[in-house]
């Protein structure tokens, strides 16, 4: 009984083994089935970089607009192209339209030329835009705030006395 059991085991470990070989040999097949690319070629480009105008909104100082770029290069197949840009509407259009500036709080006002200055320093600029690092901007004080006068008591009749009675 022994002597069977013994066979089962080696036939089983037989075919396991041969099972194992086939499964490597169709494995080494196939990769030797598969060609080799060659690796593609890089191609260098003789074409410069693209240089963009600013951005020309459609209509008005503001909102969606164009902006052309050119490159240099012998062999380059474009040489010229034109991309939609937008400049939004809330910025200071008196730096620059593509320039962003994050701005200090009001100083005070200068009693001899009658205007109040901040400073701003560049936060954003659009489309690798020609920016300013600061600027500065200058606003008329406009009125000067006098004190007030005081409230008359409003517990109080015309001749002064006190209405208040605790």
């Amino acid at each position: 009984m022994q002597a069977q059991q013994y066979q089962q085991q080696r036939r089983k470990f037989a075919a396991a083994f041969l099972a194992f070989i086939f499964i490597l040999a169709a494995v080494d097949t196939a990769e030797a089935g598969k060609k080799e690319k060659p690796e593609k070629k890089v191609k260098k480009s003789d074409c410069g970089e693209w240089q963009w105008s600013v951005c020309v909104p459609t209509s008005g100082d503001c909102g969606l607009g164009t902006r052309e770029g050119t490159r240099t290069g012998a062999e380059c197949k474009q040489t010229m192209k034109t991309q939609r840009c937008k400049i939004p509407c809330n910025w200071k259009k008196q730096f620059g339209a593509e320039c962003k500036y994050q701005f200090q709080a009001w100083g005070e006002c200068d009693l001899n030329t009658a205007l109040k200055t901040r400073t701003g320093s560049l936060k954003r600029a659009l489309h690798n835009a020609e920016c300013q690092k600061t600027v500065t901007i200058s606003k008329p004080c406009g009125k000067l705030t006098k004190p007030k006068p005081q409230e008359k008591d409003k517990w109080r009749d015309r001749s002064g006395e006190s209405l208040k009675r605790w």
